[in-house]
């Protein structure tokens, strides 16, 4: 009623899809709980902000009708019901023991606020010993809750992220670092082929995972959650969970002539792989700085690891190509190499804000195959440089990139060294057996590691 207010009104229009909870505005004294005079109601929406970054808001409509804001309250939550890509439940645990309770923090800080927000119920159990997720999943009826939280660093226990992978029902959401997310999002995907009868040690077509899988970062590494989201930021994780925001993804399946070895996104052969190894042989230090002295210890020892490299290339040619015209475009290539890197998405990351492969994309079908040819230690060091910096890392004589279907790494036994040196070179290979950093864990294999890619194998909230 008040004319001066009205002249300087501005219309403001909100879109139902950009809202994830709508409330009942009272005011109430200090201590009272319920009742209240009722002030009218408040809708809360997501925003989009600078740098991929997206954050909550409030909008508040004044009105002193009991009736009138009950109409519009109702109406609106039958609108924000749906919305079939939202989560109504979720059965979270939190492990006390991640590191530096980094991922306990998020949730109970930054996570679940907004889960409670949006009216989105959730089940909270904090593990207190080895296997205590396990032996409350196998008690839980999980047909109560249509998705999961896992908090989770490179401290839980990988059998219990393994078996709690495979008793998920709907949708899954994980707290927590690359070490967990990848062995959430291998259990999901193993679950998925045993469902469907496949043959878990080869698996030419693998089926799609059925639940998406939500991440959120709160470990020492957050490369998948960076490149979902593309930045590393909680509550930007959250809100996209929140608000059903699904991408399909492209999965990878690594595997010897003789196994499956794992599902993932990226992998690293060489300097990548051999940092990581040397890392997880120092995990008594603190995480920031084992990394740091593995990373500038294998510079100091660097070595090429010899392999022949086999791939095969996206096909350009439209329509489908044949299987033994693909037989026939296998390319190879065989020397001595600093690192390879398979990357089925681009992985971002703090030290790589352009991503590790920036030339690839979450769900365009293919890999970029990163090859590194032997150089001076110097040259290496220029490489690994422009990763932070604005210039193009691949333009240098010794670095090769392909965009690939395919790729089968076969490592060589080194000839023409000293004894000391292949010494050296067992010691860390574990007597033959080659390191692996798929996405951020060690594997060890001596045999041809064989790496597909699988377009939009499962969907991530992002």
């Amino acid at each position: 009623g008040d004319s001066s207010l009205v002249s300087q009104a501005q219309e403001e229009i909100v879109e139902m899809k950009d809202v994830f909870s709508v409330k009942l505005k009272r005011r109430r004294f200090a201590g009272q709980k319920n009742g209240g005079t009722l002030l009218g109601i408040t809708i809360f929406k997501c925003l989009n902000k600078e740098e991929n970054k997206l954050t909550d808001c409030a909008i508040h409509l004044n009105n002193f009708s009991e009736d009138h804001c009950h109409s519009w309250f109702r109406h609106l939550k039958e609108i924000l019901n749906g919305f079939q890509n939202r989560p109504k439940s979720l059965k979270v645990f939190v492990n006390p023991r991640s590191h530096k309770r980094e991922a306990t923090h998020v949730y109970y800080e930054e996570v679940a606020p907004l889960f409670k927000l949006a009216d989105i119920k959730t089940d909270v159990t904090v593990t207190e010993y080895e296997g205590h997720a396990l032996s409350v999943l196998k008690d839980c009826e999980l047909q109560a809750f249509d998705g999961y939280c896992l908090l989770a660093c490179s401290a839980m226990e990988e059998f219990v992220l393994n078996r709690f992978a495979f008793l998920f029902y709907n949708r899954v959401v994980c707290v927590g670092g690359d070490g967990s997310a990848s062995e959430v999002v291998h259990g999901l995907l193993l679950k998925a082929q045993i469902d469907a009868g496949k043959d878990t040690d080869y698996i030419a077509k693998p089926v799609k995972a059925l639940v998406p899988l939500g991440v959120i970062p709160a470990g020492t590494t957050n490369v998948l959650a960076h490149t979902l989201c593309g930045i590393k930021h909680a509550v930007t994780a959250t809100l996209h969970i929140v608000m059903g925001h699904i991408q399909p993804v492209d999965v990878c399946t690594f595997s010897t002539p003789s196994k499956l070895l794992r599902f993932g996104f990226s992998a690293m052969f060489g300097f990548g792989a051999r940092t990581l190894a040397l890392a997880e042989k120092h995990r008594w230090m603190p995480a920031n700085q084992r990394k740091d002295f593995a990373f500038i210890k294998t510079l100091a020892d660097l070595k090429p690891e010899e392999c022949e490299l086999s791939f095969l290339p996206v096909q350009v040619a439209q329509g489908e190509p044949h299987e033994n015209d693909s037989k026939n475009q296998w390319h190879k290539i065989q020397g001595h190499f600093l690192n390879v890197s398979i990357m089925a998405i681009p992985c971002l990351c703090s030290m790589a804000p352009r991503g590790l492969a920036p030339n690839t994309r979450l769900n365009n079908g293919s890999m970029a195959l990163i090859v590194v040819q032997n150089t001076s230690r110097t040259e290496f060091i220029k490489h690994l440089k422009r990763y932070a910096s604005e210039r193009n890392q691949f333009n240098f004589p010794f670095v090769e990139t392909y965009t690939v279907q395919e790729v089968k790494v076969q490592p060589r036994l080194r000839s023409g060294l000293d004894a000391k040196e292949n010494t050296c070179m067992n010691a860390a290979s574990a007597e033959g057996h080659h390191p692996w950093n798929i996405d951020g864990d060690l594997m060890k294999e001596a045999s041809e590691v064989h790496v597909r890619v699988h377009p939009q194998l499962i969907n991530l909230y992002g």
